[in-house]
């Protein structure tokens, strides 16, 4: 017999998975947002990192031009100790729920059964579309490098992005600056090109329909403003460079990076979107990893850090993904007291229910309930959107039962109406305030 506890986490949860919801930040790309076959799923950064922790080597699984069947044949053999993991359990859940898999645990033993099972739903047509209905997908947002020129695809369903880290951290590089160049059709040769160049970006943007601008930092990067002396020098030791492979020195690479951020956080104010930060990656602290499983958080940031940016700009929302856990009791501290500073997601190395739950539980226990984005999926392919919302869903249902229904004593209705507003509402709030498309 279902405990009273168990019976309303599972009411809870059921109106909770019936919320449409808006992903607020994916890698997915617009043209091509679904799986072709296993192996793209399998190929999830996830798991390619966990198959080469468990054994695999990097040559086996990154092997230019290998056929997905193999790929996923090779993964298969080094799958079993990953059995344990919650990103296992996202996959047996995508296949169950999208490709009706009901053949037990999936192993080595009977991969070659779903294989050809997925590859049946994987090419039907309206795929996409069946995925983003039976995950309650209404829109997705997009991670779009500068010069993407967001055509091709509905940007009311797929929502454009303005990603900057190039800008803001690879200047030095001739790639990135003719990049920009092509794409706004000003050499960034002076420090008025480089204003005239990023207004150019957030006209293209905004016109496209972008509801954020966004930036991965790292854990030593702090925001300050610049004085346009200091600036013009860096930039003049950066136009010397005329390959991809030159160096800044140290102190005009910072002075560069701060000043191109501090711009870019001027036009959010003037364009009124919000700047999402990401805080605290370090890369290549494994070079010897597979793709995308080098990079690591480092605990020596502290959003101290970002006291002087919060205070400039208090009409731009920043919604701020750590990606430690141990930096959100800070991140808490911020949005408590930072009106412009809004929680945002579980990113990464924090994207695991034990985490989850306690970050969670501090930031519904201590911070307004309209500044809360209660999840994301960084998803690279649309099929993973499902499973990785529904462990949020799940964690969130638990704790409005335990904390705010059987402690607090709110009725079930107002612990549904606080969950809508952490699932979908505060993204409609933050990300479309200024448009009147919904």
């Amino acid at each position: 017999i279902m405990s009273e506890s168990a019976a309303l986490k599972e009411r809870l949860f059921n109106e909770l998975d019936q919320i449409f919801l808006i992903d607020p930040h994916t890698h997915i790309m617009a043209n091509d947002p679904a799986s072709r076959t296993l192996a793209d799923i399998l190929g999830y950064h996830y798991y390619t990192e966990l198959a080469h922790s468990a054994g695999m080597s990097r040559e086996k699984i990154e092997e230019a031009d290998i056929e997905p069947r193999e790929k996923v044949r090779r993964l298969f053999q080094h799958f079993g100790p990953i059995s344990n993991t919650v990103q296992w359990s996202w996959f047996e859940e995508l296949c169950r729920e999208l490709f009706d898999w009901s053949d037990g645990p999936i192993d080595a033993s009977n991969w070659e059964s779903l294989y050809e099972r997925s590859a049946e739903f994987l090419k039907t047509d309206g795929w996409v579309n069946h995925v983003m209905k039976k995950s309650r997908l209404e829109a997705v947002f997009l991670t779009n490098d500068f010069d993407d020129p967001l055509e091709g695809f509905d940007t009311n369903r797929f929502v454009p992005c303005l990603r900057t880290d190039d800008i803001v951290f690879h200047l030095a590089k001739q790639s990135v600056r003719d990049r920009l160049e092509r794409s706004t059709g000003v050499s960034p040769s002076t420090l008025q090109n480089l204003e005239v160049a990023l207004d150019r970006l957030f006209i293209h943007f905004t016109k496209r329909g972008a509801r954020a601008c966004a930036i991965s930092l790292p854990p030593d990067f702090t925001p300050t403003r610049v004085s346009d002396h200091e600036a013009r020098v860096a930039l003049d030791e950066c136009l010397r460079s005329h390959h991809d492979q030159a160096v800044l020195s140290s102190s005009s690479a910072k002075i560069l990076s701060a000043f191109l951020f501090w711009k870019l956080a001027e036009r959010c104010r003037e364009y009124q979107l919000p700047f999402d930060l990401m805080i605290g990656v370090r890369r290549r602290v494994y070079p010897a990893g597979v793709h995308q499983g080098q990079d690591l958080f480092d605990s020596q940031v502290s959003l101290m850090q970002y006291a002087e940016l919060l205070n400039a700009f208090p009409t731009v929302v920043f919604p701020i993904s750590v990606l430690a856990s141990v930096t959100n009791q800070e991140l808490v501290a911020f949005s408590w007291i930072f009106p412009n500073v809004v929680t945002h997601g579980h990113w990464w190395y924090s994207n695991t229910p034990s985490f989850i739950a306690r970050d969670l539980a501090a930031r519904l226990e201590a911070i307004p309930r309209t500044k809360q984005i209660g999840y994301y999926s960084d998803a690279y392919k649309l099929e993973f959107a499902l499973p990785k919302f529904r462990m949020y869903k799940q964690i969130l249902a638990d704790t409005l039962a335990r904390t705010f229904v059987m402690e607090r004593g709110w009725s079930e209705q107002q612990a549904i109406e606080l969950g809508h507003d952490v699932l979908r509402g505060n993204v409609e709030r933050i990300f479309y305030a200024t448009s009147n498309r919904r």
